[in-house]
Order: structure tokens, then sequence, then C-alpha cells
């Protein structure tokens, strides 16, 4: 490809490229290629293959070929989501969508279309839609949803602590998210196992996809009526009574974004820093150790694997220069988190311990910044650490090389996480924990067979019986996290 192409496949004439379709390769008209097909099932590698071509900007291929570009350098990326005077999220400035060449049928229409949402706004609008959610966002007590996290934790863990055996993808990463969001909403009673199911299943483009989508949407506009009626102090009653003045359709639409972007990122994440936990002995000895906490083994994690691995399109408002690549106004181009956090010119050692360092593209950047990224972050920093301490012993339940990935060009997330641990009994998630995994060390968490444990014992006060030495003070840990947790500290 030339800076003076008119086109991204680097010609005007498709005839000498293999015709539209066609597998050979992994490539399309032009020898660009796709990033969809059989040779496209592992797309961090075919990412790796444009970088080694192309550079930090690369032409490529979406279904049905159509052209767009995937920014996979860091810098850039920053650069493009920082410069809304070049690159705007209003799709209706896609040459490719205005021109016919992705069609009403697209199979990525669903998050190709333009929505009246604050993802796709720009200039007064954006900042009217955007400042209504960020306002209530502000609002949320994080003190109280952290004691809820936990309660849900504790809840979820009951469930299934006396059977030894569980899958913590479909049992606890894909609840735990859900739970914790209806509460913010303030519809708790919704959360059930059917509203968990719709959440995953309306972003797998299944046939059934639109019926979710539906019914979230059924859930959403009675809640949106309801708090229009009676408001409270939830997320939703906030958002309807901003100086804004969303209507009863942009509140509602806001409201599908936010749970379902934050359901799906959450439980990604849930699910990667789990499986890392168990799989990793190196991770895991930093967490037993003191060197690493978990809120940083999460922050690694975003790192290592950003629950969504893409946002797409960008497009160009005018004709620019990114990455050393000529940009046509109206060309779309694809934001790539996961490309763009092993930028080898800013991880040039993807195994260096990433701690202190937040300046990943997970949660993208820019005046599209994700506004909930805090409240993900808690769900994961509470949620593990609360299910590691009711469950010390856990560990996987399956050799690692069968562990399945569902992944699409948005994101990759895990089938499944089998797991087993010695059976314990269930605990009031209403009373003041009893801490019996405090009497073991955090050490215990362990990646390889579990160590012999006795019956947990029953919740006392410490010993006073004298001894010729005081013991150590312990140090800081799963204990007095938990503490804090529950007086809201």
């Amino acid at each position: 490809m030339t800076p003076e192409s008119h086109s991204l496949t680097g010609t005007d004439d498709p005839s000498l490229g293999p015709p539209p379709g066609c597998p050979a390769h992994g490539k399309g008209p032009g020898g660009v290629r796709r990033l969809y097909g059989p040779e496209a099932e592992d797309l961090g590698a075919v990412y790796e293959k444009l970088r080694a071509e192309h550079g930090a900007v690369a032409p490529a291929l979406l279904h049905e070929d159509v052209p767009i570009w995937v920014v996979l350098g860091h810098g850039e990326n920053m650069h493009m989501v920082r410069t809304p005077s070049q690159y705007s999220r209003d799709t209706r400035l896609w040459t490719a969508l205005q021109d016919g060449t992705v069609k009403p049928d697209h199979p990525l229409m669903p998050i190709i279309a333009w929505q009246p949402i604050c993802c796709h706004a720009e200039g007064d609008e954006h900042l009217r839609l955007r400042g209504a959610v960020t306002s209530a966002m502000s609002t949320i007590d994080h003190r109280g949803i952290r004691r809820h996290i936990n309660r849900a934790t504790q809840h979820l863990v009951n469930k299934f602590c006396e059977e030894g055996t569980a899958d913590l993808v479909a049992q606890f990463a894909e609840h735990l998210p859900m739970s914790v969001m209806c509460e913010i909403f303030g519809m708790p009673d919704e959360y059930n196992d059917r509203i968990v199911h719709a959440a995953r299943d309306m972003l797998k483009g299944t046939d059934t996809a639109i019926a979710s989508n539906a019914y979230i949407m059924d859930v959403l506009t009675r809640l949106t009526v309801r708090r229009r009626a009676e408001p409270k102090g939830d997320f939703t009653s906030r958002l309807i009574n901003d100086p804004a003045r969303l209507n009863d359709e942009e509140v509602a639409q806001h409201l599908r974004v936010v749970l379902i972007v934050a359901y799906e990122a959450t439980a990604n994440l849930l699910a990667n820093v789990l499986r890392v936990v168990l799989t990793d002995p190196g991770f895991r000895a930093q967490l037993n150790g003191g060197q690493m906490t978990v809120p940083q083994a999460v922050e690694q994690s975003l790192w290592d694997e950003p629950p969504f691995s893409t946002i797409l399109p960008y497009v160009a408002k005018q004709e620019t220069e990114l990455g050393g690549r000529r940009i046509r106004k109206g060309d779309g181009l694809i934001l790539g988190m996961e490309p763009g956090n092993v930028d080898p010119r800013v991880r040039p050692d993807l195994k260096a311990n990433m701690q202190g360092n937040r300046s990943h593209l997970a949660f993208s950047g820019g005046p599209h910044e994700c506004p909930g990224q805090d409240i993900g972050r808690a769900i994961a920093d509470v949620g593990v650490d609360a299910l590691l301490t009711r469950l010390p012993d856990v560990q996987l339940d399956c050799d690692e090389d069968e562990l399945r990935w569902r992944a699409s060009i948005s994101n990759r997330h895990l089938v499944e996480l089998p797991v087993r641990f010695a059976p314990r009994p269930q605990q009031d998630v209403m009373a003041r924990p009893a801490y019996a995994a405090a009497a073991q060390s955090p050490s215990d968490w362990q990646v390889g067979r579990p160590q012999p444990q006795t019956a947990a014992p029953e919740p006392a006060a410490p010993a006073a019986a004298p001894t010729p030495t005081p013991e150590p003070a312990p140090r800081p840990g799963v204990f007095r996290r938990l503490q804090r947790w529950w007086r809201g500290d």
C-alpha cells in the first residue's frame, strides 16, 4: 500500500487480488489480511503479523471484506482517542456506511450502527449525554457497593461450596457483575438467571440475540417508568433527574449501554484474573508472598488480557496521518486495545510486571473513556479476594490446554473454568464474616495440589494464653481487607 492509494486494499482494482470470500492465507483483495474467517481464529497472531508487515497502523478487512485500519501501536491508539478534532465515534461519517459497502445486514451492524447515545455522540450532545452518565456515576455509594459485592460473592459461593467443584465462569464470573449492576440500578429483584443469559447472549450474534436484547430493553424501560414516577437514590433515578433532562428513551438506552458494557467487561475480567491465578505459579506466588495485591493483579490482567479487545469504528473527520499512514476523511479505524497493550515499544518484555502502571488501553481513553471503570475494578478486587478467602485450596480441575475460549473481533472470553476444592459449609452472608480462612496463611492459596487442611474452627476470640515471646503482628492481608469491606472503609 502506498500513501496515495484511494483504498485500504492498496489498489482500486479488486481483480488484482483473490476473489471476494476466498479465505486463502487469510487475505482478501490486494493481499490485505482479513480479521475474520478460518485464518483469523487467533486474532492476536493476526495483529502481530500486521504489525510486522505494516507497523503501528495497518490496513485490514472486516467481515464481507469491508476495509478498515487497525491501530496497533499504543501511542497511536492514545493519540486517536484523545484527538476528537480528527477522529469521531459518529459512525454516520464512515464512508463504508455511506456508500453501502457496509450493508444493513452486515454481521457487525449491532456494534457499527449509530445510536443516539453518548458513545456515538460528539460536541455539545456528547457533553450533555456523557455529563448525565458521569454525574449519576459520581453519586454511587462505593462503600455500600463494596459491601454488596462481598455479600453477593458469599451468596454465590454458598451455592456450590458444599459440592467441592464448580465452574467459576458460569457460577461466579457471569453472575457477580449482574448482581452488582442490578443493585446499582435499583432493580435487585430483576437479577436472575434469565437476565444473566440475555446479557451474554445478545453480544454473541446468535439467533436469539434480538429477543435477548428486547428482554433487556423491556426490563430497563419498565425500570425507567417506575423511577420517573417514584425516584429513589439509585443510579437510574439520578440519571432521570439530571439537569440534562434525558427523555425515557435516552435513559433506557444509556442504562442498556452501561449495563451491558459493565457486565461483559467485568465478567471477562473476573474470569481472566481467576484463570491466571489458577494456572500461573509465578503470578500466584507474587500474591502469596505479598509482592502483589489482588488490585495489582487485576491491573496486570487489564494489561495482559483487556476485557474488550477492540472498539470499532472510529472515523477520520478529515484527511490526516497516523503511524506514518495517510488516513483519508471518512476512513474507519479500529481502536486496538489488545494489540496496543502489547506494543513492543512500551512492553519489550511481556513478562515484566506492570505494577503501578495504569496506562493500558483496557478502558479506552479521551472523551469516550469508560466512566464506570472504578466499579469494574471494585467488583474484581473484592470478588476475587473474597472467593479465594472462602476457598483457599481452590485449584483447576482440568489441564490448562483443555480450557476453551469464545472469540470475536470485540472480545475473547473463557467458556468455562472448572475447579475443585475441599467442600465447605455455607456462610451467613448477612452476618459479620467468620474468618475461618484467616487462620491459614495466604500462601495456602495455591496453583498445584491442595495442602492438607483441618476442619475450620468455630469463630472465637483470639487465645489469651501467655507466651514467652509475643507473636509477630500478622501481615495486613485478607483478614484486614475483608474487615475494611465490612465496615465500608
